[in-house]
């Protein structure tokens, strides 16, 4: 009987103790919801998002082709990639894949590097069969249109100049939200 006794008294103590463990641990949980809740919503996103509509723009592509904002009659896909990007290193070869199958071709995927004629003449040379080439500065003509914060940025933007999806990666390309 003593053997018992002390077997549910250790049983008791185990459970309370489980009970304090537990009350402590949702305490934290609710702290943390809280700190999470206090943060903005995200962080912000390093092109326009989805829904927002592109700014003006007039380019003319490595081949002589003139891309403005006027020129946009279908929906275009838009990679903005630069020289010492570690990213966009990975990520061009995807991108380049991708454009060689996009609706319409070529002249509607715009691909836009950031930087000099020499810095960029390999990623040229691996785009231009997919897409029309624009070689320009960071803030003007493309990247300034797509207000471009980070690299790589990748957009879909649709005749009106809206971006239908944005991002980092191909992946979010493919997010398009409900009201696109």
């Amino acid at each position: 009987m003593p053997f018992l006794t002390a077997l549910v008294l250790s049983v008791g103590v185990l459970c309370l103790v489980d009970l304090v463990l537990t009350v402590g641990v949702i305490r934290r949980l609710r702290a943390h919801e809280e700190m999470l809740s206090a943060r903005p919503a995200g962080l912000p996103s390093i092109v326009l998002p989805p829904g927002a509509v592109i700014g003006g723009f007039s380019a003319t592509s490595t081949d002589g082709v003139h891309v403005s904002d006027e020129t946009l009659t279908e929906t275009v896909l838009v990679g903005v990639f630069s020289p010492d990007c570690s990213a966009c290193h990975e990520r061009l070869p995807q991108f380049a894949e991708h454009a060689r199958s996009f609706p319409g071709g070529r002249g509607n995927v715009l691909a836009v590097l950031v930087g000099t004629e020499e810095e960029m003449a390999d990623e040229r040379r691996m785009l231009e069969p997919v897409a029309l080439v624009l070689i320009e500065e960071y803030g003007t003509g493309l990247t300034k249109a797509l207000q471009v914060r980070g690299f790589p940025s990748l957009a879909l933007v649709d005749e009106h100049r809206r971006v239908v999806a944005s991002g980092t990666t191909l992946e979010d390309l493919d997010k398009i939200p409900a009201h696109a």
